[in-house]
């Protein structure tokens, strides 16, 4: 069975929201540990603000490795509220989440990521439907903006990889335990 990993971008307090605001320097170490992480996706769930954002600016990006992962990789928008822009290998699904996480992992093929989208993923978790997260969290604290965790439902993790950055982000991988 295909796996929900979810991977976010968090403020040492645990925002996850806007994330240009306290990264700062996405060093080779963060470039090679993103590769690592889509390397085994086929599939993203997007919620519609970042479907939004996205499909704006990486059709024209050549910032890599992501642009071409994002571009070519099938996108499932969760949305009930039509997006602002097409995007190539796109699916909008206003219907239940529960279904459609159940119905993508029960289909053949690699991991199913979910990127960003902060409303969704606080979605997913409370859900407990997340198999695995995969943090970058920076050294710093902002104070203000939606946290990851917030709605979310108590949850027991175990670490299954931790690595350090040159520039002093922490990457985790978690699994549900």
């Amino acid at each position: 069975m295909r796996k929900i990993i979810l991977y976010e971008i968090l403020s040492l307090d645990g925002v996850a929201e806007f994330p240009d605001d306290f990264i700062f320097d996405f060093d080779e170490t963060m470039e090679e540990n993103l590769l690592r992480v889509i390397s085994t996706q086929d599939t993203v769930i997007l919620g519609r603000k970042t479907y939004d954002e996205w499909a704006e600016f990486w059709p024209y990006s050549d910032i890599e490795p992501f642009a071409s992962f994002i571009n070519a990789v099938p996108k499932y928008v969760v949305t009930s509220t039509p997006p602002q822009r097409s995007w190539a290998n796109t699916t909008v699904v206003d219907g239940d989440l529960e279904e459609l996480v159940t119905s993508l992992k029960n289909q053949s093929g690699g991991d199913i990521g979910v990127h960003g989208s902060v409303m969704l993923s606080q979605s997913l978790l409370a859900r407990g439907l997340v198999d695995e997260l995969r943090l970058v969290i920076a050294p710093a604290v902002v104070l203000s903006g939606r946290t990851l965790f917030e709605g979310t439902t108590q949850s027991r993790f175990e670490v299954t990889r931790n690595v350090t950055s040159p520039t002093g982000y922490l990457l985790v991988d978690l699994r549900l335990v």
